[in-house]
């Protein structure tokens, strides 16, 4: 593949899972091998996106990406976003406070025959949960 086609697959991964959320896009774009390294306290499958996907969409509204900037080399693809939505119902065992976070993330995706292999992501998870008004402690 590529170098295009591969940030292609990233793109539409980025806009038709993460944003709009659409269950069926997972086994068009995910390998069948898909191992996402950081969504957990161990590898997880596509199976457990499909269930993300749910926690998110109860959780969350008005969820956008706006990709700043791709870097692609080889089969791997980065990128870096800003992310942003509404927290409308429970996320990640906070009770929804109708706040809107906003915060960076960065992506690294491998692609093999055409679909992600490999994910890996930092996010600035504890700017969101100050955004969204949770206190520590």
């Amino acid at each position: 593949m590529t170098l295009e086609a591969n940030t292609a697959v990233v793109r539409r991964f980025i806009d038709e899972v993460f944003v709009a959320r659409r269950e069926d896009a997972i086994e068009t774009l995910l390998h069948e091998d898909f191992v996402g390294h950081t969504w957990g306290p161990k590898p997880v499958d596509r199976l457990f996106l499909h269930d993300a996907i749910e926690r998110v969409n109860a959780g969350l509204s008005d969820v956008a990406m706006v990709v700043a900037d791709t870097v692609a080399e080889g089969d791997r693809v980065a990128v870096r976003l800003t992310s942003r939505a509404r927290q409308t119902g429970e996320l990640m065992g906070m009770p929804a406070t109708g706040r809107t976070y906003e915060i960076e993330e960065m992506h690294w995706f491998r692609i093999a025959d055409g679909r992600i292999r490999e994910h890996w992501h930092v996010a600035d998870l504890a700017g969101m949960f100050r955004q969204l008004g949770a206190r520590s402690g």
